[in-house]
Protein backbone atom coordinates (compact mmCIF):
# COMPACT_ATOMS: atom_id res chain seq x y z
CA UNK A 1 0.00 0.00 0.00
CA UNK A 2 1.67 3.74 -0.95
CA UNK A 3 -0.15 6.39 1.71
CA UNK A 4 -1.29 8.79 0.01
CA UNK A 5 -3.18 12.11 1.34
CA UNK A 6 -6.36 12.17 -0.42
CA UNK A 7 -9.26 14.69 -0.82
CA UNK A 8 -6.15 17.52 -0.42
CA UNK A 9 -6.51 20.48 -3.46
CA UNK A 10 -4.36 20.79 -6.21
CA UNK A 11 -3.33 24.34 -7.19
CA UNK A 12 -2.25 25.59 -10.15
CA UNK A 13 -0.68 28.46 -11.66
CA UNK A 14 1.24 29.36 -15.24
CA UNK A 15 4.05 27.20 -14.32
CA UNK A 16 2.97 25.54 -11.63
CA UNK A 17 1.30 22.54 -9.61
CA UNK A 18 0.57 22.69 -6.21
CA UNK A 19 0.18 19.29 -4.62
CA UNK A 20 -0.24 17.41 -1.42
CA UNK A 21 3.64 15.88 0.02
CA UNK A 22 4.32 12.45 -1.39
CA UNK A 23 6.15 9.71 0.38
CA UNK A 24 8.82 10.22 -2.10
CA UNK A 25 9.06 13.69 -1.58
CA UNK A 26 11.22 13.10 0.89
CA UNK A 27 14.19 11.99 -1.59
CA UNK A 28 14.30 16.02 -2.05
CA UNK A 29 13.39 17.36 1.55
CA UNK A 30 16.29 15.76 3.16
CA UNK A 31 18.70 16.87 0.91
CA UNK A 32 17.69 20.75 1.47
CA UNK A 33 16.46 20.08 5.15
CA UNK A 34 20.29 18.40 6.12
CA UNK A 35 21.99 21.87 4.17
CA UNK A 36 22.94 25.35 5.45
CA UNK A 37 19.72 26.78 3.47
CA UNK A 38 17.38 25.55 5.44
CA UNK A 39 19.17 26.72 8.48
CA UNK A 40 16.01 29.12 8.91
CA UNK A 41 13.18 26.75 9.54
CA UNK A 42 15.36 24.27 11.94
CA UNK A 43 17.62 22.25 9.02
CA UNK A 44 20.93 22.99 8.98
CA UNK A 45 24.16 20.55 8.29
CA UNK A 46 24.63 19.66 12.07
CA UNK A 47 20.78 17.91 11.64
CA UNK A 48 20.58 14.13 11.35
CA UNK A 49 18.52 12.02 8.88
CA UNK A 50 16.08 11.46 11.92
CA UNK A 51 15.28 15.04 12.45
CA UNK A 52 14.72 15.44 8.79
CA UNK A 53 12.22 12.85 8.99
CA UNK A 54 10.44 14.12 11.67
CA UNK A 55 10.01 17.80 9.87
CA UNK A 56 8.83 16.50 7.03
CA UNK A 57 6.13 14.45 8.52
CA UNK A 58 5.00 17.46 10.60
CA UNK A 59 4.58 18.97 6.89
CA UNK A 60 2.07 15.87 6.32
CA UNK A 61 0.62 15.85 9.39
CA UNK A 62 -0.50 19.47 9.18
CA UNK A 63 -2.85 18.38 6.38
CA UNK A 64 -4.47 15.58 8.54
CA UNK A 65 -4.70 17.52 11.60
CA UNK A 66 -5.59 20.63 10.34
CA UNK A 67 -6.96 20.31 7.25
CA UNK A 68 -4.53 22.39 5.24
CA UNK A 69 -0.64 22.55 5.23
CA UNK A 70 1.90 23.26 2.82
CA UNK A 71 1.63 22.66 -0.59
CA UNK A 72 4.89 20.96 -2.29
CA UNK A 73 6.07 22.89 -5.74
CA UNK A 74 6.63 21.26 -9.01
CA UNK A 75 6.84 22.39 -12.67
CA UNK A 76 4.13 21.30 -14.90
CA UNK A 77 6.91 20.23 -17.33
CA UNK A 78 8.78 18.07 -13.98
CA UNK A 79 7.64 15.89 -11.40
CA UNK A 80 10.60 16.23 -9.36
CA UNK A 81 9.64 18.71 -6.35
CA UNK A 82 10.99 22.09 -5.76
CA UNK A 83 9.98 23.92 -3.10
CA UNK A 84 6.93 24.53 -0.86
CA UNK A 85 4.64 26.75 0.23
CA UNK A 86 1.24 27.12 1.69
CA UNK A 87 -1.19 27.74 5.07
CA UNK A 88 0.53 26.93 8.13
CA UNK A 89 0.14 26.66 11.82
CA UNK A 90 1.54 24.61 14.38
CA UNK A 91 -0.26 24.18 18.28
CA UNK A 92 1.72 26.97 19.35
CA UNK A 93 1.95 29.38 17.23
CA UNK A 94 0.81 33.19 17.88
CA UNK A 95 -1.17 33.40 14.34
CA UNK A 96 -1.82 31.18 10.92
CA UNK A 97 1.29 31.94 8.57
CA UNK A 98 1.75 31.41 5.16
CA UNK A 99 5.02 30.19 4.66
CA UNK A 100 7.73 29.09 1.81
CA UNK A 101 11.04 27.41 0.91
CA UNK A 102 12.98 26.56 -2.11
CA UNK A 103 14.52 23.07 -1.40
CA UNK A 104 16.27 23.64 -5.08
CA UNK A 105 19.17 25.84 -5.35
CA UNK A 106 18.62 25.81 -9.63
CA UNK A 107 15.12 27.13 -8.39
CA UNK A 108 16.27 30.34 -6.41
CA UNK A 109 15.54 33.83 -8.00
CA UNK A 110 13.28 31.70 -10.95
CA UNK A 111 10.14 33.59 -9.31
CA UNK A 112 8.55 30.01 -8.10
CA UNK A 113 8.26 30.86 -4.49
CA UNK A 114 6.72 34.01 -5.72
CA UNK A 115 4.27 32.30 -7.99
CA UNK A 116 3.67 29.20 -5.60
CA UNK A 117 3.34 31.86 -2.14
CA UNK A 118 -0.16 33.97 -4.12
CA UNK A 119 -1.38 30.66 -5.17
CA UNK A 120 -1.01 29.29 -1.41
CA UNK A 121 -2.21 32.96 0.08
CA UNK A 122 -5.30 33.21 -2.37
CA UNK A 123 -6.16 29.26 -1.15
CA UNK A 124 -5.92 30.86 2.56
CA UNK A 125 -8.25 33.35 1.80
CA UNK A 126 -10.64 32.32 -0.69
CA UNK A 127 -10.98 28.50 0.53
CA UNK A 128 -10.00 28.61 4.05
CA UNK A 129 -11.88 31.71 4.23
CA UNK A 130 -8.78 33.45 6.25
CA UNK A 131 -9.06 37.34 7.36
CA UNK A 132 -5.42 37.73 7.47
CA UNK A 133 -2.33 35.37 8.06
CA UNK A 134 1.13 36.66 8.82
CA UNK A 135 4.69 35.08 7.33
CA UNK A 136 7.30 34.59 10.20
CA UNK A 137 10.69 35.33 8.85
CA UNK A 138 14.02 34.89 11.08
CA UNK A 139 15.82 38.46 10.55
CA UNK A 140 18.80 37.34 9.10
CA UNK A 141 16.78 35.52 6.37
CA UNK A 142 17.21 38.64 3.73
CA UNK A 143 15.86 36.88 0.49
CA UNK A 144 12.67 35.83 2.52
CA UNK A 145 12.01 39.38 3.69
CA UNK A 146 12.73 40.26 0.34
CA UNK A 147 9.94 38.14 -0.85
CA UNK A 148 7.54 38.96 1.58
CA UNK A 149 8.17 42.52 0.68
CA UNK A 150 7.61 42.11 -2.85
CA UNK A 151 4.19 40.25 -1.88
CA UNK A 152 2.77 43.31 -0.39
CA UNK A 153 3.54 42.02 3.06
CA UNK A 154 4.43 44.54 5.70
CA UNK A 155 6.41 44.41 8.92
CA UNK A 156 4.21 44.61 12.24
CA UNK A 157 6.36 44.88 15.22
CA UNK A 158 3.90 45.08 17.27
CA UNK A 159 2.28 41.02 16.54
CA UNK A 160 3.75 38.38 18.21
CA UNK A 161 6.24 35.82 16.65
CA UNK A 162 7.21 31.79 17.37
CA UNK A 163 10.76 32.92 17.98
CA UNK A 164 13.15 35.33 19.63
CA UNK A 165 15.08 35.54 16.17
CA UNK A 166 11.45 35.63 13.94
CA UNK A 167 9.76 38.98 12.42
CA UNK A 168 6.43 39.19 11.72
CA UNK A 169 5.34 40.26 7.86
CA UNK A 170 1.46 40.96 7.91
CA UNK A 171 0.66 39.98 4.11
CA UNK A 172 -2.40 42.27 2.26
CA UNK A 173 -6.30 41.67 3.75
CA UNK A 174 -7.94 39.66 1.08
CA UNK A 175 -9.74 42.47 -0.62
CA UNK A 176 -6.84 44.68 -1.06
CA UNK A 177 -5.74 41.73 -3.28
CA UNK A 178 -8.60 40.45 -5.21
CA UNK A 179 -8.28 40.35 -8.30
Amino acid sequence: MTPALTNTPILETERLILRAPRPEDYAFWEPFYLSRRARFIGGGSDRGTGVAWRAFCHVAGMWVLRGFGSFVVQTKTCDNPLAMAGPWHPADWPERELGWTVWSEDAEGTGIAREAAEAARRFAYEVLDWDTAVSYIHRDNTRSIRLAERLGCTHDAAAVAPGDDDLVFRHPAPEVIAP
